[in-house]
This record gives C-alpha cells, structure tokens and sequence, in this order.
C-alpha cells in the first residue's frame, strides 16, 4: 500500500468515526477519555517495560512513576472540565460559547516518551469530540500499535464508534507529512525538523521547542534541597525529558559547598579533569551536535563512550562549564544525565548567563530557580526568555504540569514565538476545540460618549 494510499484511507475512517462521536454526550466522552488514562495508570509497569525495551532508553523505574503520574495529573485536570456543547455563558458580555471539534488531529508522537505522549494527545482529542491518527518513531511504533488497540476497545466499550484512534503503520518522514498535510490540526512533539514539517504542512499546528533549563541557585536556601531536587529533576528517565536541568548556576562564594552537597548524595560523578571533561564534550556533542547515541543513556553508558569509568550507581555526571553561552557547548540541550554547574556573582549575573544559554538554544522553554526571594523569582521571569519558569521544584517533573502546581497537565510544552511555537504554554485539550460566541445585545450597558471615550 503506498503513503498516500494509506493515510488516505486513515483519514476517511477517521472522518466517519470522529462524524459519529461528535454527536456523544458529555458524560459519555469524558468516561471514555477517563478510562484511556485509568488503563496507561493501570498498567504502568507492563507499558514501562515494553517503552525501555522498543526504544532501548530511559528508566524502567522513572517511566513507571511518569504514566502513574501524567495518567492521574491530566484526568484531573480534565474531569470537571466541560468541552461540548454549550460550555459557558457570560451574561455580562452577553455572549454564549459552544465548544466544537476540530476532526482529524494528527499526533506526531517523540521516541523519547512512546506512551505517556499518545495518551496526553489522544485524552486531549476526544475530550473535545475529535478523531486522533497517531504517527510514532519507528522505534516507538509497538508501543503506538499497543495503545491504539487498547484505546479503540475503549472506546467501543464506551459506546463510541470505530477508528476513532488509528497509528500509521511502516511510518516514514513522507507518511508523516502527508497525514499531517491531510489532517485537520497538527500536534508535534519530537525534533526541530519534525515540528517545522508540522508548521510547513498548512493546517494549524501546535509543536514544540528545544528545552535547555537552566536552574539558578540562590542564596539564602537549603542547599540540600535544592540539590535534592535538581538530582531528582536532571536524572529523571536518564534526562530525556526536554524540561530537565541542564545548567546550574550557583553562588561563587559557595560553590565548593553546592558541589559537595551533589557529591554528599552519592548518585552525582564529578570531575574537574579537563581531559575527562573534553572527552564528555566530544561524545556528547560530536561535531558539535547533540549524539543520538547518548539519549536516555544512563551515566555508566555515557562514560564508557567518553572512555571515562562512571559507575553504576550515579544518576547525573556534573561537569564544570567554561562559562555560559557560546562559552561552552555544554550550554547546550542535553538530553541525557550530563549536566553543566558555573559559579555567579551577582543575581544578575546569573540570570544574564541563564538567557545567554536559552538565546544559544531552549529560548521560549523553561528555567527553573531555588529561591526564597519574590524579587528575584519575579526578576527571573520577568528577564528571561521562557513560557515557565519553575519555582523550587524538579523541574522535568513539574514544568509539564503536577498535582501541586498551576501548569496545566501536558506532555506538549509550548514555546511561544522565541522557540518557533504557536502557543507559549502548555499544550492543553482546550487548544484542540474550537469555539462558537453567540453575541447579543448588551441592552443594560450605557454607551459611553465620545468624551468619555478619548479623555
């Protein structure tokens, strides 16, 4: 069967599907998309195992916690949340919104998160009455499969149609582009060239930037905290999600005890061996570029590349950076546990060298800070180039939405214009709707005159 061909044939029986499911109730889409997220929440540790072992990355541990935690996080969000229909009604405005459909959503699915990405999209999708055809990485394509099977019994369980949920199957970059040419709206999330071909495809898109998060440590906090988290956040999944720490900033006065306090852990490997680092350099970024072979790697893999003894029981390999910047190219995205740590002098300077790092790459993602200071969190995030800026928390784990913070529950972090994005915030289901305003007359509201108006 040829590209076209296939996906042609994807599209129609969306189509049908989705015409059917546009007329379900609201009760009857959110028990269907509430138990998409109960069966990734469910089975956890089975779909773990089968990502690590399609893909041969990440951490069976990380990725159990990751599906028990988005799976839960997003239908929380969701649940209360009304999405067809009439779905408000502003008396005061006079204005009343209907929530519709957008068809077809094509789903552009990253190798470095298999499951956690089509259940985001495909709860997203069919909480606003759409169909959802997923497009996975090669290496990701079983895990793809397995969902859209598990998914559509779903489905028919909940008294909805067919084809609802489809995956392309023997993808390639032509198929990809031509269901996301034939698709109603596009989501994403993978590298830059995927996203461009999302953007240059003519329907809407919603894709994503590099991530490259620095994290600044003030003065004045718990240092052991703080390490704590950045440890938690930068080794999570062998630092294959884009909103990990990937630069530490610290005090200069106290980065001797900002060191000692990662080594004190006994999970973090450092050096000040120029040699060793260099070598981390060269296999980290070959020919200047991030090496596909050390995503999602663990320490002790990524050492024995750079010919370097690592041993097992490490999570992050800390290096001492030049500086910020074009200094040094482990200012750069890093999607594996290498992480950067420079002293600062002032405030100011260290966020001068966070953004120094984003405009280098990552500009429109995310920075995180350990702080108990409101001026300088709201200097940060007034300064920095970023759609979040994470506060005292692990980052990778927060920055995509939690239980106990205001990021909206997403596996799609919006980068804004900076990273090329359409969206600067989280990816939500409210941005796969369209939305009907029945305007009427105003007849309480007095109209202002002229000198009203202009004084």
């Amino acid at each position: 069967m040829s590209t076209q061909t296939q996906v042609q044939e994807l599209v129609a029986k969306a189509r049908q599907a989705q015409a059917v499911f546009e007329d379900m109730s609201q009760e009857q889409v959110d028990l269907i998309v509430k138990n998409i997220g109960k069966y990734v929440y469910d089975n956890a540790k089975m779909l773990a195992h089968m990502a690590c072992e399609a893909t041969g990355i990440g951490v069976v541990e990380d990725k159990i916690a990751k599906k028990i935690g988005k799976s839960r996080a997003i239908w929380n969000s969701l649940k209360d949340k009304p999405s067809r229909g009439v779905i408000a009604v502003d008396e005061e405005k006079g204005l009343t919104f209907v929530a519709k459909p957008m068809g077809v959503v094509a789903a552009v699915t990253p190798i470095t998160n298999p499951i956690v990405t089509p259940m985001c999209n495909a709860m997203f999708a069919l909480k606003c009455g759409n169909a959802i055809i997923f497009a996975p990485h090669p290496k990701a394509q079983v895990c793809a499969e397995h969902l859209a099977e598990k998914f559509e019994e779903i489905v028919l369980q909940g008294g909805g149609p067919k084809d609802l949920i489809q995956v392309v199957r023997q993808g390639s970059i032509e198929t990809t582009q031509e269901l996301m040419q034939s698709a109603d709206v596009v989501v994403a999330t993978g590298g830059g060239a995927m996203v461009k071909s999302a953007y240059s495809s003519g329907k809407p898109s919603f894709g994503v930037g590099a991530g490259n998060v620095p994290v600044i440590i003030d003065r004045g906090v718990n240092l052991k905290d703080a390490c704590d988290k950045i440890l938690l956040g930068a080794s999570f999944d062998n630092g294959i999600i884009c909103s990990h720490e990937q630069f530490v900033l610290a005090p200069r006065e106290q980065y001797d005890e900002v060191v000692e306090t990662f080594k004190a852990t006994g999970k973090v490997w450092y050096t000040t061996d120029e040699a060793q680092i260099e070598a981390f350099r060269n296999v980290v970024f070959p020919g200047g570029h991030l090496g596909k072979d050390v995503v999602g790697k663990s320490c002790a893999e990524v050492g024995r590349m750079a010919g370097v003894e690592v041993g097992e029981q490490y999570r992050i390999i800390l290096l001492p950076a030049k500086g910020a910047g074009t200094d040094d190219i482990l200012a750069k995205e890093k999607l594996c546990p290498v992480v950067a740590i420079v002293p600062y002098d002032t405030f100011a300077d260290a966020v001068a060298m966070a953004k120094a790092n984003l405009i280098v790459e990552g500009a429109g993602h995310s920075a995180a800070i350990h702080s108990e200071s409101p001026e300088n969190i709201e200097f940060a995030g007034i300064a920095l180039p970023i759609s979040r800026l994470v506060v005292n928390q692990a980052s990778s784990t927060a920055a995509g939405g939690a239980l106990n913070n205001g990021f909206a529950p997403t596996t799609t972090l919006g980068c804004g214009s900076w990273g090329g994005n359409s969206i600067s915030e989280n990816l939500d289901f409210k941005h796969l709707m369209n939305v009907s305003r029945i305007g009427k007359v105003i007849t309480h509201k007095p109209i202002p005159t002229d000198a009203e108006i202009w004084a």
